[in-house]
């Protein structure tokens, strides 16, 4: 099948297709069902897909690639990878590594995208959420401009086409884009962006500097316990977004969806029910009028799901 989906230039040449599949999961779901949720969404048209050493599933979202590039479904060159360098491989020597261990367990030559995946610096070790004895994370002192630098080296390497950033807030894109010596740019800022988190600011400064922004969470979360409580809302149930739903004949997920394609941001979404996997790609069937795009702005709250993402990772090893 023909992938419809649209693409995005980035500011190294490179193009994302502008809506990707994301494949974190819980941990009872992590291994097969990542790998046939992957499988089912390139069947039906994705080209884009979202991964990360966090996610301890690269090795079956590779399977996933490689056998649907074995059965003649796609071509290498035809797939958007994205993978991520973690928070404890943040000090230089660590960071070619880190990728060219993603690499084998993925059984690809290259990634088409590279990012930090989290601002903060931790205890390198086998370990992804090192801790001390009262539970708290043992953190690393690390300059990210120096960890940049040896990002940049893995692009001249040809081992990552395109590199950005993750969960960076405009002082922390700032300090990269002004680091002296700067060779490349990073193409994209990956973060939580939804209609509760419109991320309007920052997405003007990105704007502003050719950076992409990427959103993940875009139809709110899946309520992970360890992140959220009961209280707070559910997005996908927000009455105006499903009055706007029923106007366009269309689902809620779908809307918040193409809000987010309308303003120019990449959008990530994940699922593992095939039915909507199919569905989410009908998103560029359809436009949102000028009008219901301020309704939707309008529904911003500044409400993160994710308040603090590496912090939600540790409640759910604990």
């Amino acid at each position: 099948m023909n992938s419809k989906i649209q693409k995005m230039e980035l500011n190294d040449g490179h193009s994302i297709p502008v809506l990707g599949f994301g494949t974190y999961a819980t941990e009872e779901n992590l291994r097969k069902k990542s790998m046939e949720s992957t499988k089912i969404a390139i069947d039906v048209g994705f080209r884009h897909i979202d991964c990360s050493h966090l996610y301890q599933n690269e090795e079956e979202i590779g399977q996933a690639i490689v056998s649907k590039i074995e059965d003649g479904t796609v071509k290498r060159e035809d797939i958007f990878y994205t993978s991520k360098l973690w928070s404890t491989s943040h000090r230089p020597e660590l960071v070619r590594p880190s990728l060219e261990n993603s690499l084998r367990k993925l059984n690809l030559d290259y990634v088409d995208l590279y990012l930090i995946h989290f601002p903060v610096s931790l205890k390198p070790g086998d370990e992804l959420l090192p801790q001390d004895e009262h539970g708290n994370l043992i953190l690393d002192t690390v300059d990210l401009c120096d960890t940049w630098e040896a990002m940049e080296k893995c692009k001249d390497a040809g081992l990552a086409k395109s590199i950005g950033v993750s969960n960076f807030n405009r002082r922390q894109l700032e300090k990269i884009l002004n680091k002296p010596g700067l060779k490349h740019r990073p193409v994209c800022n990956q973060v939580e962006c939804h209609l509760y988190l419109n991320q309007s600011k920052l997405l003007a400064y990105c704007k502003m500097n050719d950076i992409v922004l990427v959103a993940y969470g875009a139809l709110g979360t899946q309520r992970y316990k360890y992140c959220i409580n009961e209280d707070t809302p559910v997005l996908l149930d927000d009455p105006i977004l499903c009055t706007m739903a029923k106007k366009y004949k269309r689902t809620p997920a779908l809307i918040a969806l193409r809000y987010q394609l309308e303003r120019g941001i990449v959008t990530l979404v994940k699922s593992f029910n095939e039915e909507r996997i199919r569905e989410n790609l009908q998103v560029f069937d359809f436009q949102l009028a000028s009008d219901d795009m301020e309704i939707l702005d309008n529904l911003d709250r500044n409400l993160r799901y994710f308040p603090a993402n590496m912090v939600c990772m540790q409640q759910r090893e604990q």
